[in-house]
Protein backbone atom coordinates (compact mmCIF):
# COMPACT_ATOMS: atom_id res chain seq x y z
CA UNK A 1 0.00 0.00 0.00
CA UNK A 2 3.05 2.31 0.86
CA UNK A 3 4.36 1.87 -2.66
CA UNK A 4 1.59 2.63 -4.37
CA UNK A 5 0.88 5.76 -2.50
CA UNK A 6 4.73 6.89 -3.61
CA UNK A 7 3.84 6.14 -6.71
CA UNK A 8 0.99 8.33 -6.88
CA UNK A 9 2.52 11.15 -5.26
CA UNK A 10 5.94 10.91 -7.82
CA UNK A 11 3.05 10.91 -10.67
CA UNK A 12 0.99 13.87 -9.50
CA UNK A 13 4.14 15.85 -9.07
CA UNK A 14 5.99 14.11 -12.78
CA UNK A 15 2.28 14.98 -14.73
CA UNK A 16 2.62 18.64 -13.92
CA UNK A 17 5.81 19.02 -15.05
CA UNK A 18 5.74 17.16 -18.23
CA UNK A 19 2.80 18.72 -19.48
CA UNK A 20 4.63 21.87 -18.61
CA UNK A 21 7.93 20.45 -20.83
CA UNK A 22 5.49 19.90 -23.59
CA UNK A 23 3.24 22.89 -23.67
CA UNK A 24 6.73 24.98 -23.81
CA UNK A 25 7.78 22.91 -26.69
CA UNK A 26 4.81 23.14 -28.76
CA UNK A 27 4.70 26.96 -27.93
CA UNK A 28 8.45 27.81 -28.12
CA UNK A 29 10.14 25.30 -30.50
CA UNK A 30 7.76 22.82 -32.43
CA UNK A 31 8.07 23.08 -36.17
CA UNK A 32 4.24 22.11 -36.00
CA UNK A 33 2.89 25.20 -34.49
CA UNK A 34 4.19 27.56 -36.95
CA UNK A 35 4.98 27.98 -40.62
CA UNK A 36 7.31 30.95 -41.33
CA UNK A 37 4.99 32.88 -44.01
CA UNK A 38 5.98 32.79 -47.62
CA UNK A 39 6.22 36.60 -47.87
CA UNK A 40 9.20 37.14 -45.55
CA UNK A 41 12.77 37.53 -46.81
CA UNK A 42 15.25 34.92 -45.98
CA UNK A 43 17.28 35.30 -43.35
CA UNK A 44 20.49 36.83 -44.00
CA UNK A 45 23.48 34.56 -42.84
CA UNK A 46 26.40 35.92 -40.54
CA UNK A 47 25.40 37.46 -36.93
CA UNK A 48 22.66 39.79 -36.40
CA UNK A 49 21.99 41.98 -33.42
CA UNK A 50 18.90 42.04 -31.47
CA UNK A 51 17.51 44.23 -29.32
CA UNK A 52 15.30 42.47 -26.63
CA UNK A 53 13.10 44.36 -24.26
CA UNK A 54 10.33 41.27 -22.44
CA UNK A 55 10.53 37.53 -22.03
CA UNK A 56 13.95 37.32 -23.96
CA UNK A 57 15.71 39.42 -21.71
CA UNK A 58 15.35 36.42 -19.21
CA UNK A 59 18.23 34.34 -19.78
CA UNK A 60 16.45 30.79 -18.99
CA UNK A 61 13.86 31.94 -21.87
CA UNK A 62 16.95 32.64 -24.44
CA UNK A 63 17.68 29.60 -23.80
CA UNK A 64 14.76 27.28 -24.06
CA UNK A 65 14.38 28.88 -27.41
CA UNK A 66 17.74 29.02 -28.80
CA UNK A 67 19.18 26.54 -27.42
CA UNK A 68 22.43 28.79 -25.42
CA UNK A 69 21.22 31.79 -22.87
CA UNK A 70 24.01 34.53 -24.69
CA UNK A 71 25.55 36.99 -23.73
CA UNK A 72 23.59 40.35 -23.60
CA UNK A 73 24.62 44.20 -22.94
CA UNK A 74 22.30 46.70 -21.69
CA UNK A 75 20.44 48.76 -24.20
CA UNK A 76 18.08 51.51 -24.63
CA UNK A 77 15.69 52.21 -27.13
CA UNK A 78 15.32 55.87 -27.43
CA UNK A 79 11.81 57.71 -28.12
CA UNK A 80 9.67 54.85 -27.42
CA UNK A 81 7.77 53.27 -24.08
CA UNK A 82 6.62 50.01 -23.24
CA UNK A 83 2.54 49.52 -24.03
CA UNK A 84 1.34 45.91 -22.97
CA UNK A 85 3.46 43.52 -25.71
CA UNK A 86 4.61 46.26 -27.43
CA UNK A 87 6.45 49.66 -27.97
CA UNK A 88 5.05 52.88 -28.92
CA UNK A 89 6.52 55.96 -29.83
CA UNK A 90 6.91 58.16 -27.44
CA UNK A 91 9.19 61.38 -27.76
CA UNK A 92 11.36 61.81 -24.54
CA UNK A 93 10.69 58.42 -22.98
CA UNK A 94 13.29 55.51 -23.50
CA UNK A 95 13.00 51.82 -23.30
CA UNK A 96 15.65 49.73 -21.16
CA UNK A 97 16.50 46.14 -23.19
CA UNK A 98 19.31 44.11 -23.83
CA UNK A 99 21.33 43.25 -26.96
CA UNK A 100 21.98 39.99 -28.02
CA UNK A 101 23.82 38.95 -31.08
CA UNK A 102 22.84 35.63 -32.75
CA UNK A 103 23.69 33.61 -35.61
CA UNK A 104 20.94 32.74 -38.58
CA UNK A 105 19.56 29.75 -36.95
CA UNK A 106 19.32 31.33 -33.77
CA UNK A 107 17.11 34.28 -35.21
CA UNK A 108 15.38 31.55 -37.13
CA UNK A 109 14.21 30.01 -33.56
CA UNK A 110 13.96 33.71 -32.03
CA UNK A 111 11.15 34.53 -34.82
CA UNK A 112 9.49 30.94 -34.15
CA UNK A 113 9.31 31.88 -31.14
CA UNK A 114 7.94 35.94 -31.41
CA UNK A 115 5.49 34.14 -34.25
CA UNK A 116 7.20 36.47 -37.07
CA UNK A 117 4.63 37.12 -39.55
CA UNK A 118 2.05 36.79 -36.97
CA UNK A 119 1.98 38.18 -34.11
CA UNK A 120 5.53 40.31 -34.54
CA UNK A 121 7.48 41.82 -37.14
CA UNK A 122 10.98 42.50 -37.32
CA UNK A 123 12.28 46.23 -37.91
CA UNK A 124 15.49 47.44 -37.98
CA UNK A 125 16.54 50.56 -35.67
CA UNK A 126 18.84 52.18 -33.82
CA UNK A 127 19.60 52.53 -30.19
CA UNK A 128 20.77 55.13 -28.15
CA UNK A 129 24.26 54.30 -28.67
CA UNK A 130 23.98 54.50 -32.64
CA UNK A 131 23.64 50.56 -33.35
CA UNK A 132 21.38 49.51 -35.53
CA UNK A 133 19.62 46.57 -34.27
CA UNK A 134 16.63 44.07 -35.25
CA UNK A 135 13.57 44.81 -32.53
CA UNK A 136 10.60 42.56 -32.75
CA UNK A 137 6.79 44.54 -32.80
CA UNK A 138 3.64 43.85 -32.51
CA UNK A 139 2.01 43.93 -35.69
CA UNK A 140 -1.47 45.72 -36.45
CA UNK A 141 -4.57 43.90 -35.88
CA UNK A 142 -5.45 44.68 -39.71
CA UNK A 143 -2.45 43.24 -40.88
CA UNK A 144 -2.00 39.57 -38.89
CA UNK A 145 -3.52 37.07 -41.58
CA UNK A 146 -6.96 35.84 -40.84
CA UNK A 147 -7.57 32.94 -38.76
CA UNK A 148 -4.15 33.54 -37.64
CA UNK A 149 -5.87 33.70 -33.62
CA UNK A 150 -3.29 36.34 -32.76
CA UNK A 151 -4.86 39.34 -30.70
CA UNK A 152 -3.40 42.31 -29.56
Amino acid sequence: MRRRHVVLAALAVLAPLLALLGWLWLTMLSPYTYDRPAHLDDIDEGRHALFVYGTLRFAPVRWLVMGRAGETETAVLEGFRRDGLDLAEAPGDRVEGEVIVVDADELARLDRYERLGIRYQRVPMRLADGRRVWVYRRLETSSQPEGSGATN
